[in-house]
């Protein structure tokens, strides 16, 4: 697979400062019976720590946006921003995963979207994700 696009998502749930990553790739696998986590990259307060995950390999086709997963990088947020915005740490910490992914595989900033661009019945990456921001301070 070599991406074109990154789409991004929230998790939805609340994060707790653990490792909710596994959960999510422990439902993928144990109860959607996918082969992975449907997602390349997560990011999650960790402790104190924002951290960056690894899903699949980048390389490997996603399971995240129905009709995309071939050609697109899948980037999860953890964290419900329907209900409250991501705090300025997730959001560097995202800024930071999603420059690199865009400099290895030359994705034009266009093409980072948010998952309701092709699922007009979501909300994901959430009501206070500002899309059109985050991809503004990609430029800088």
């Amino acid at each position: 697979m070599i991406p074109k696009y990154i789409i991004l998502h929230h998790s939805l749930t609340k994060d707790s400062g653990t490792v909710s990553w596994g959960a999510i790739r422990g439902y993928h696998v144990g109860v959607l019976g996918w082969r992975d986590i449907g997602y390349h990259v997560g990011v999650e307060r960790i402790g104190d720590d924002y951290e960056i995950l690894l899903g699949r390999m980048l390389n490997v086709p996603g399971a995240h946006t129905r009709g995309m997963n071939h050609v697109s990088i899948g980037v999860c947020f953890m964290g419900n921003f329907d209900l409250a915005p991501p705090s300025p740490e997730l959001w560097e910490k995202g800024i930071t995963v999603v420059k690199w992914i865009r400099e290895v595989f030359s994705i034009p900033i266009n093409h980072v979207q948010g998952h309701h661009d092709y699922a007009s019945y979501k909300s994901c990456p959430g009501k206070k994700f500002n899309v059109s921001q985050f991809k503004k301070d990609l430029l800088l």
